[in-house]
């Protein structure tokens, strides 16, 4: 069956299980309905719990001890998003055939051998007993919650049951966040191997920091899964006080991931003996990953370490076991895992390239029994910088720069991370020798934070992060990875704070909203500068004058984006070799600010020429089509199920024109342009808070609190997104209650 084929068969067959469509789309369920059934009665509880809602579906927990709270907050997870995390849980576990039949099997066997829960045993183990408490008293509210909490439309065409979690379900959750972005590029990697000119390749991407795409749909599958859930892009800024208009330190954040709902962010905040705090939660998880508390704000950045290895683990010893896969509607089957001493072995799936037929296998931080829950959970409780610091000494994945901003007017920023003690990077061929000490070696010599890139106080007196290469503010940094974000965002940032004396929170609010990509003009003004050249001058004049002293303004209604935009998408497929679509990592912006320019160069002067005339002549008519940027570049509003075939289209909320593009401080992704296209990736949360004030936080989210399809709570932030437009969350205890009105109480 052809790939596009099987890819249209495994949605089919999700497809062919839905109900009536009236039974997907339930009448608007208003904010008071959907907290009359929080189950409230009867609860493991030591003393009753209040619970203050704001007109968002909020909550503010106040509970008397914190495993109280722990329970309140899981029940609120479970209670909002219980299918969501259930359907989190299918993936970390590798059981996505139980909801979409035989077709999914080759993905699960995939997930089975990268086996996120690997670690849990250890971890678990090894908890302290503070950590240990509050995960079963989360677990306790949220197992109550999908218990009896009524469940989401989706739920029942999926096939969901009412299943408690475990903590082993949990900690595979968290690791499954925590997937190290290079797997993917790793694995089409594999494809090319052996291969004339491979070294070149693997060189050209190291350089533009960009990975190889799917060689298949079940791999593509894969990677929306993987990328989709993981945390992996955001900006983070901080001010330190004596830069700051209140005379106390700032703080922004904005994460970057998949753009449909129910957002990967839950808002919450929380009040008990060792927590007071605000922020955003991973459904499912009992931590705050971004967030604030009376004395400290943090937020983050993905580091895009390598965190991963392959290995060619040919001759060496194995651990097997096979594993039973449940298929929807179908006999269960039967697949085989196999482990390493450096980890499973990937080359088993059927969805991982193997042409050669090597055993090669990957070696994970995320295997090891490192401790992010606990991690977590202290920074949430850390006072200063310097206990936020310490808190991290047990993070490993996913690989964070974390900055922090605290009351006594301090900034900085630390690197959250379990790496090996690499000397370097392999220069021809990313697999490397099992057999040889050298390759194994740095595995048995692990950094974490304590022994990773730190800095505070910085002399200009703001930090900038935006997946950038350490390498541009920690020279001194040893080796972390190959693919990071190309450093025109984070440019962008410093240059904006940089242009005030004194910053305020509004300023960062139009930091996080600001669509200028640098590189973007740069780039614009040297292919200008070479049409020029040409004899007669640069043709269709009309067409290229709005890119004359275009500044790299991605705003909705620039029409110089939208002319920019339309010529790289004709000139970057004919820069390929004769045979070859560009469909790969020459269509990333790190590729193109790499490689365009020296490639255009580099061919004879004729044939340049002929290339540089033929995009502007097929660019041309393209844009007479449309007015502007928003016309081709749209945001869409839509529920996961939108990539349902036939009846995904009615999962869709809404499309409207957006500003950004692939690299701009406000993130809207995109690929190569010849028309209209959705965004589907980009800055889905906001976070800025002012130390100056307890009550001055305020975040967002694309999309809202509740994960119940019809709830008045799904979708009733984006309009405050796409405005600019955020919610308090305060923490002083009278302004929770004056601006939380609604309230429940759960009792024991």
């Amino acid at each position: 069956m052809q790939g596009w084929a099987r890819q249209a068969a495994l949605l089919l067959a999700v497809a062919a299980l839905l109900p009536g469509c009236a039974a997907l789309f339930p009448r608007s369920v208003p904010v008071e309905d959907r907290l009359a059934t929080l189950p409230l009665q009867g609860l493991p509880l030591s003393a009753p719990v209040t619970i203050r809602w704001n007109d968002y579906l909020i909550p503010w927990v106040e509970a008397a001890t914190d495993t109280d709270l722990a329970m309140a907050l899981g029940l609120v997870h479970g209670h909002l998003r219980g299918a969501q995390v259930d359907l989190l849980r299918h993936v970390a576990r590798g059981r996505l055939a139980e909801i979409a039949g035989p077709l999914a099997t080759d993905i699960d066997h995939a997930l089975r051998i990268l086996d996120f829960g690997r670690a849990a045993p250890q971890i678990i183990a090894a908890w302290p007993p503070e950590t240990r408490d509050f995960i079963d008293a989360f677990l306790l509210g949220l197992n109550r919650a999908v218990a009896r909490s009524p469940r989401p439309p989706e739920a029942g065409l999926l096939g969901l049951r009412r299943e408690p979690l475990t903590r082993e379900d949990l900690l595979a959750i968290g690791r499954l966040a925590g997937t190290d972005i290079n797997w993917l590029g790793y694995f089409s990697l594999l494809a090319e191997r052996g291969t004339p000119g491979f070294a070149r390749a693997w060189q050209r991407l190291r350089l533009a920091g960009v990975g190889l795409p799917p060689t298949n749909p079940e791999q593509a599958t894969l990677g929306t899964l993987l990328t989709g859930l993981s945390r992996n892009g955001s900006n983070a800024v901080a001010v330190d006080a004596a830069h700051s208009a209140s005379g106390a330190p700032l703080l922004a954040s904005d994460p970057h991931l998949g753009l449909s709902l129910p957002n990967l962010w839950l808002l919450a905040g929380m009040r008990s003996p060792s927590f007071h705090a605000v922020g955003m939660m991973v459904p499912g998880l009992p931590i705050l990953g971004l967030g604030r508390n009376p004395d400290l704000a943090w937020g983050g950045t993905n580091l895009r370490a390598a965190s991963s290895d392959l290995f060619a683990v040919a001759g060496l010893p194995m651990e097997e076991r096979e594993e039973v896969i449940r298929q929807r509607l179908w006999f269960a089957t039967r697949r085989r895992v196999r482990v390493s001493p450096q980890g499973p072995v990937m080359t088993d799936a059927a969805i991982i390239p193997n042409p050669q037929g090597e055993t090669i296998a990957l070696r994970w931080a995320g295997h090891e029994p490192a401790d992010e829950i606990t991690a977590l959970l202290r920074a949430a409780r850390a006072r200063n910088g310097g206990e936020f610091r310490a808190a991290f000494a047990g993070f490993a994945v996913s690989p964070q720069n974390m900055l922090w901003a605290d009351r006594h007017g301090r900034i900085g920023r630390l690197t959250a991370a379990l790496l090996p003690d690499r000397e370097g990077f392999p220069a021809t061929d990313p697999v490397l020798d099992a057999r040889d000490p050298a390759a194994t070696a740095p595995w048995t010599r692990l950094r974490d934070a304590r022994r990773l890139p730190t800095l505070e106080d910085p002399k200009e007196g703001f930090l900038a992060s935006a997946n950038e290469n350490p390498a541009l503010w920690a020279p001194d940094a040893p080796p972390i990875g190959y693919f990071f974000s190309d450093g025109d965002r984070v440019a962008r940032l410093r240059a904006l704070l940089a242009a005030r004396p004194q910053l305020s929170a509004e300023d960062l609010f139009a930091l996080q909203r600001d669509t200028v990509a640098p590189k973007a003009a740069l780039l614009a003004a040297a292919l200008l500068a070479r049409l020029d050249t040409l004899q007669g001058g640069a043709p269709e004049p009309a067409l290229l004058a709005p890119l004359r002293g275009w500044d790299g303004d991605y705003a909705a209604t620039s029409r110089a984006a939208l002319v920019f935009e339309l010529l790289l998408g004709q000139l970057v497929p004919a820069l390929q070799p004769e045979g070859v679509t560009a469909r790969g990592p020459e269509t990333g912006w790190n590729f193109i600010t790499s490689f365009l320019l020296r490639d255009l160069d580099a061919l004879p002067p004729p044939r340049r020429e002929a290339v540089l005339r033929a995009a502007v002549a097929a660019a041309a008519p393209l844009a007479t089509q449309y007015a502007n940027w928003g016309e081709v570049h749209r945001l869409r509003a839509a529920h996961w199920l939108v990539n349902l075939p036939l009846l995904g289209r009615a999962f869709v909320l809404g499309s409207s024109p957006v500003g950004g593009s692939r690299e701009t401080p406000m993130k809207t992704g995109h690929g190569l342009v010849a028309g209209p296209h959705e965004v589907s990736f980009g800055a889905m949360a906001r976070q800025v808070s002012d130390l100056a004030d307890p009550d001055a936080n305020w975040f967002v989210l694309f999309g809202g609190q509740d994960g119940f399809l019809g709830s008045a709570a799904f979708a009733d932030q984006i309009p405050l997104w796409r405005e600019g437009r955020s919610i308090r969350l305060p923490l002083r205890p009278e302004t929770v209650a004056r601006e939380f009105r609604r309230v429940t109480v759960l009792q024991p």
